[in-house]
């Protein structure tokens, strides 16, 4: 193992040429690639009876999905269009997922101090940078400002407080940042409330319906000339293309009001935020990035004729596809007449699709001991986690081969928000997460990308360093 693992911040060279399919990388090759994926870390060692779940992903999916992105927008975009690609951090928090993802030319789009240090750590550029949390602190937008990072302001409070920075030096002796406004078009939800953010209560942004809204945003821009972008994202999984281009629509139509308002090039760049959705019942990549770039064309004629620099925040439909939770078989029971398979991964690395299985389900695939595609007559079973509750399911009366001990049960796209909203329920620990590429001896190299968290880190981050905390507080009291 130790000669086939390396550490992740070493290039993994590709061996192969990227697939130049719009899905970012041929669907079926993906699914070759992550069957020697699972096969090689059972050999390796990655996987076993002491290693009983682990993070997988496919860095050849990756790079596929970043160039496909790229090709889809350049191919509608008039030339020298400046479009700045940002993936969307909080999708996968991964300090060398956000490095391999500049290193194909996407930039980052921050939601707290912890993204932002994270893309920093990653050495995503300052100026590729875009910060959009909706709850940022005055000391995390003079940081910002400090750094010039681009900053898109959510509400009038926010506004102001980057007002008083820019007038009073707080930010440094001149603010290299973009700063932006985000707007919502409270044009509706999808089909998942929770993910749509452009719903008439929205929590972000100024609500362009709302009585006196869009002319203050007007009359903003036009007291402030250093306010150039305006930013609107409509929301993410369940949000529909045409929901999407209308929202972008809505924007775009926004910007050109306010330039024609202040008789100036006020408004530069347009925010568009990101929010394609992955196809979660099949292997089948659709929508693509090829068929969103030509709708918005379609839909917003101007929005590509060069007069307006881009930004988008894709996060979910680049590295959804190409990751794979894998967990051992821990048990093989029946119950009531049910198969029951009782894996080492539920809620700690599910949670969304254990508490909301019919919002977010998961596609499971079974695979044997030695890490082989199974095969065999499809049983209908329950794939169940480590934790203490009967609702820790990965899936439920799922028709697969049969589960039997020793086996894996793998989580597909689970590349995106699953290894970074781990939920320490029961303590359970952080599975490592690696990345694998072909070698330049046929097989798969494996790159450590996260440590797996061990039992003494557990206890450390549960207080042990302060375990008379309590007790002699109480003491004291008393005294």
């Amino acid at each position: 193992m130790s000669g086939s693992v390396v550490e992740a911040s070493e290039e993994i060279e590709e061996t192969n040429e990227i697939d130049g399919t719009e899905a970012g990388g041929d669907d079926g090759e993906r699914v070759v690639r992550r069957d020697a994926a699972v096969r090689a870390a059972v050999e390796q060692g990655l996987l076993g009876p002491d290693a009983p779940i682990v993070g997988l992903l496919d860095v050849t999916g990756i790079r596929a999905s970043a160039a496909a992105l790229h090709r889809a927008f350049e191919a509608v975009a008039a030339p020298g269009t400046a479009i700045l690609h940002a993936f969307a951090v909080k999708a996968n928090p991964l300090v060398p997922v956000v490095r391999l993802l500049a290193s194909e030319g996407i930039g980052a789009e921050v939601a707290s101090a912890g993204e932002l240090a994270l893309a920093r750590a990653a050495g995503v550029p300052v100026a590729r940078t875009v910060f959009d949390a909706p709850a940022k602190t005055e000391a995390e937008l003079r940081e910002a400002l400090a750094l010039g990072v681009a900053v898109n302001a959510d509400n009038p409070q926010e506004l102001r407080r980057i007002d008083a920075l820019v007038r009073g030096g707080g930010a440094g002796t001149s603010v290299r940042s973009a700063l932006g406004l985000r707007v919502n078009p409270q044009i509706g939800a999808g089909t998942i409330g929770a993910t749509s953010t452009a719903t008439a209560t929205s929590k972000f942004g100024v609500g362009l319906r709302d009585e006196g809204a869009r002319e203050w945003v007007i009359q903003a821009f036009a007291d402030r000339p250093w306010l150039t972008r305006l930013h609107a994202h409509i929301g993410s999984q369940g949000i529909s293309l045409s929901l999407l281009a209308r929202g972008v629509a809505e924007t775009y139509a926004l910007a050109e009001e306010i330039n024609a308002r202040t008789g100036r090039r006020q408004v530069d760049t347009l925010d568009i935020g990101g929010g394609l959705s992955v196809n979660l019942a099949s292997e089948v990549t659709e929508p693509t990035y090829a068929q969103y770039a030509r709708l918005l064309a379609e839909a917003v004629p101007g929005l590509f004729d060069g007069r307006y620099g881009l930004v988008t925040e894709f996060g979910r439909s680049l590295l959804a596809r190409h990751g794979a939770v894998v967990a051992r078989v821990e048990y093989a029971k029946s119950s009531g007449g049910r198969r029951i398979a009782v894996t080492h991964a539920g809620v700690q690395v599910a949670s969304r699709t254990v508490y909301v299985p019919g919002t977010w389900p998961l596609r499971i695939a079974a695979y044997d001991d030695k890490g082989r595609p199974k095969e065999g007559p499809a049983v209908v079973q329950d794939v169940a986690g480590p934790a203490c509750f009967s609702g820790d399911l990965l899936a439920e009366g799922r028709a697969l081969p049969l589960l039997e001990q020793g086996d894996f049960a793998v989580a597909l796209d689970t590349g995106a928000y699953y290894f970074g909203t781990h939920y320490s329920y029961n303590s359970l620990a952080r599975p490592g997460v690696y990345g694998f590429a072909p070698a330049g001896d046929g097989g798969l190299a494996f790159a450590v990308v996260r440590e797996p968290q061990t039992v003494a880190e557990v206890v450390a981050d549960s207080g042990g360093a302060h375990a008379d905390a309590l007790t002699t507080l109480r003491a004291s009291e008393r005294h």
